[in-house]
């Protein structure tokens, strides 16, 4: 799906790498996660990814297709972006995800989007909500809109920044269950950062830990050690196991 291979990006020509030869691998229907403190290089990481920004040196392919070379038209038929903060304006829900399908439509929404639209909103059940307006709804809701509105864009990959801060545990949970639905049932890649580390292990299925603009350890949940996240957090944790699961317990600065 993608494979990213010593990734590099300064702001300026000769300032220091805030990535420093980022390697990457992510499949379809995985869950990934970029863990690491603010300042690490996760959303820099982000940027390269979508295009905002040019990489100093390095590659990302997609599909065994070269992401850089990609309009930003056809990449946005690839790779969906949720961020942290959205602001969608005084639209109803309908037309909040049918803005969704503008890199497939332009300027006028055919019977394919709005079949597109229709579909997405029956698969998570939000039928109800369509002509509301998205301003109106719950944090929860609204995040729930954003990815329904991500995915109207056909996408083959979705990268969500923090999609649950700020949400209380009912909403957090639902957003979890979509995400992994979406990933499951639609073979989506999907890459997140979240600062939570238990809901990370509860979600995702491959762990990428940064620090200072490089990958630490990546891999399977047989990674997340209480070494790791000291290193990456310069924090100092315990690992204990519930009934099977892990569960990261902060003590403290180191």
């Amino acid at each position: 799906m993608i494979e990213i291979r010593d990734l590099q990006f300064r702001y300026r020509k000769h300032a220091p790498l805030v990535l420093q030869g980022i390697n990457m691998d992510l499949k379809a229907g995985e869950i990934g996660v970029v863990l690491g403190k603010n300042g690490a290089g996760k959303s820099t990481l982000f940027k390269n990814i979508l295009g905002a920004i040019k990489p100093s040196a390095g590659t990302i392919m997609f599909e065994g297709n070269d992401l850089l070379k990609l309009s930003n038209r056809e990449r946005a038929k690839k790779i969906a972006y949720m961020p942290q903060s959205i602001s969608f304006g005084e639209l109803s829900v309908y037309d909040t995800i049918l803005m969704g399908r503008i890199a497939h439509f332009g300027f006028n929404a055919g019977k394919e989007d709005h079949a597109a639209v229709e579909n997405i909103m029956k698969d998570m059940h939000l039928e109800d909500f369509a002509s509301r307006n998205v301003e109106e709804l719950s944090g929860g809701e609204r995040q729930k809109i954003a990815i329904a509105r991500a995915l109207a864009q056909d996408p083959k990959m979705l990268i969500f920044d923090e999609p649950t801060g700020n949400l209380d545990i009912a909403n957090e949970q639902l957003i979890v269950e979509e995400t992994r639905r979406v990933a499951r049932e639609k073979n989506i890649a999907v890459l997140i950062s979240l600062h939570d580390l238990n809901q990370a292990i509860d979600l995702c299925d491959r762990f990428f830990f940064m620090k200072e603009g490089r990958i630490l350890a990546e891999g399977t949940e047989e990674i997340v050690t209480e070494e790791i996240i000291n290193e990456t957090y310069d924090a100092h944790v315990r690992i204990v196991e519930i009934e099977g699961k892990k569960l990261v317990i902060n003590l403290g600065g180191k």
